[in-house]
Order: structure tokens, then C-alpha cells, then sequence
């Protein structure tokens, strides 16, 4: 286990330096191109030359990498060309921001999924299963913004229970952060029920659950003991890896809602052009994704035996 585990991390930190020389390369590899995008495409070409002097983008192109990475994992992201002021300090509370909304909807997403998932599954066919697919399809249908619009109308204008918009200008509210959660779960429980559902119904008819059966064993300590862990090999896996989706995936929702989130500020960066700030999320955003695949394989692993003891 501890030896998987040890390779999976190697090859995640090597995919990371050849994904970091390819972001270095699109990011920073023309100088001058740089040069005219932090200082303005109408900026004199003596100002762009002196600026990349100044900035030490006349060394050779493997040192200023290795200082761009270094920057990286010691917090010197640059100066964000929009809003002046460090990256790493106006990138940390949208990052917070987003892991807060992120975990909120991992965690409820994960709850029914499982939940709708294991009892269509061990009903397969039935009346509740029918239902429960029918439900998973139209919602995984439903794109965020049309859900949002839905349930602003229902819950802002109709009802006015809750707040149209996300901003949190007067600090942190609760209120205001279930409109965005409830979209997105929306989008996603569906999606995962019905893998869960599929991964459910297979291990169901599996040799050994139906061994469990017939020594008489009751039907909930088969589905608990028995069949569940297998089941949740497969959701499992891809509800870790949908990790990076929740970080940098759910721009539509924060911009629809004005969270101040991660996936908004990239956006906002990305139409300025703040080539700091782009450059930065997406090495957060390649990051969490390729941690996310290394968390996968070694929950993937835990939970099958047939791989950890091999």
C-alpha cells in the first residue's frame, strides 16, 4: 500500500513539472508578448524592453523557469495587473470562498447521492428505482444556469426567502450561500446516483452476496457489510476527481450568483487579461487535479482489495 502510494505521488509530481514547464512556456515563453499584456498593447517597445530588464526576463529561459517555479511554492505569484495587489492575496479568500462552497455541495451531493443511489440499486427494476432514475435524468439535464434562473424566481422573487445575490458584502452569510449550493448539487446528485445506482445493482448479483442471501443472513446486513463497499468503489473514484470541477468548474454559477469565488476571479482575470492571475489559477487548478487523482488512486486502492494486496 505504502509503496503504491509512494509511486502514485512520484508520477504526481512529475506530471506536475512537465504540466508547470507547458503553463511557463504559454504564459512566459514570449517575452515581449508578456510585456505588452502587463504593460498595455499600446505601451512604447523601450517600456516593454526596460520593463523585462527590470524584471529579469533577459536571463536564459531554464533559470527564469526555475525561479517561476520556485515563486510558485514560496507564495511570490507577482502583482495582479487589475486590481495591483499581490496574487496570492487576492487569489486566498476567493480560495476560501470556493472550498467553502465546494465542500458544502461534495458533502450534500455525496449524502443523497449514496443514499438514492443504494436504494434504487437494490430495487433494480422496481417502482422506487424508475422513479429515482427518472429524477437523476432530468436534474443532470437541467444546465446551472437555467436551475439558478428557476430557483431565483421561486425563492427570490416569489417567495423572497433568500437572497438574489452571493456577493457577501456584508461578511459571510449562510443565507446567502444556498441558492449556489443548491444549483450545483442539483446539477451533480444526479450524475452520481446513477452511477452509484449502476455500481449498486451489479454488485447485487454478484456470487458472494448471493452466498450471504441464502445462508439466511438479514437483507440490510448483506446490502451494509457485504455489498456496499464494493459498490462504492466506482462513485467513489469519480466524486474525487470531480474535486477539480468544484474548484475551478463552477464558473457559470459563481458569475450567475457574483460569488466571489476562485472560478469568478480566474474568469475576471481571464477577460482583463491579467496574465498573473491566469497563470496562477491554473497552476492551483492543475494542482488540485492532479492531488485529486493521486487521493482517487489511493482510495481506489484501500477499497479494493484485489489491488492492495496484488
Amino acid at each position: 500500500m505504502l509503496i503504491l502510494a509512494g509511486r502514485r505521488l512520484a508520477s504526481m509530481i512529475l506530471i506536475m513539472i512537465v504540466i508547470s514547464m507547458l503553463l511557463f512556456l504559454a504564459f512566459e515563453g514570449d517575452k515581449l508578448a508578456l510585456a505588452a499584456r502587463v504593460l498595455g498593447q499600446y505601451s512604447p517597445m523601450e517600456g516593454r524592453l526596460q520593463w523585462l530588464e527590470d524584471n529579469g526576463y533577459n536571463r536564459p529561459l531554464p533559470i527564469r523557469y526555475i525561479s517561476w517555479l520556485y515563486g510558485f511554492f514560496t507564495g511570490d505569484w507577482k502583482v495582479s495587473a487589475q486590481f495591483n495587489r499581490p496574487v496570492l492575496e487576492f487569489l486566498a479568500p476567493r480560495l476560501a470562498n470556493t472550498a467553502i462552497l465546494g465542500l458544502c455541495v461534495f458533502v450534500i451531493t455525496a449524502i443523497i447521492s449514496l443514499i438514492l443511489g443504494v436504494l434504487s440499486g437494490i430495487n433494480e427494476g422496481g417502482l422506487r428505482d424508475r422513479i429515482i432514475s427518472v429524477v437523476s435524468v432530468i436534474t443532470t439535464s437541467f444546465p446551472e444556469f437555467a436551475s439558478g434562473t428557476f430557483l431565483v424566481a421561486i425563492f427570490v422573487f416569489w417567495l423572497d426567502w433568500l437572497p438574489g445575490s452571493s456577493s457577501f458584502t456584508n461578511g459571510f452569510s449562510w443565507r446567502e450561500l444556498v441558492l449556489p449550493v443548491a444549483v450545483l448539487v442539483i446539477f451533480n446528485f444526479g450524475y452520481y446516483t446513477r452511477m452509484t445506482r449502476a455500481s449498486m445493482a451489479e454488485v447485487m448479483t454478484s456470487q458472494y452476496v448471493r452466498t450471504a442471501v441464502l445462508k439466511g443472513l438479514p437483507h440490510g446486513r448483506v446490502v451494509v457489510k457485504h455489498a456496499l463497499r464494493n459498490a462504492l468503489i466506482a462513485p467513489f473514484t469519480v466524486m474525487i476527481l470531480q474535486l477539480n470541477y468544484l474548484l475551478s468548474g463552477i464558473v457559470v454559477t459563481e458569475v450567475f450568483f457574483a460569488y466571489d469565488g476562485f472560478a469568478k476571479a480566474m474568469y475576471d482575470a481571464a477577460l482583463f487579461g491579467d496574465t498573473y492571475v491566469v497563470s496562477a489559477c491554473a497552476m492551483v487548478a492543475v494542482f488540485v487535479a492532479v492531488f485529486s487523482q493521486f487521493i482517487s488512486d489511493v482510495g481506489y486502492t484501500y477499497l479494493n482489495p484485489r489491488i492492495r494486496f496484488a
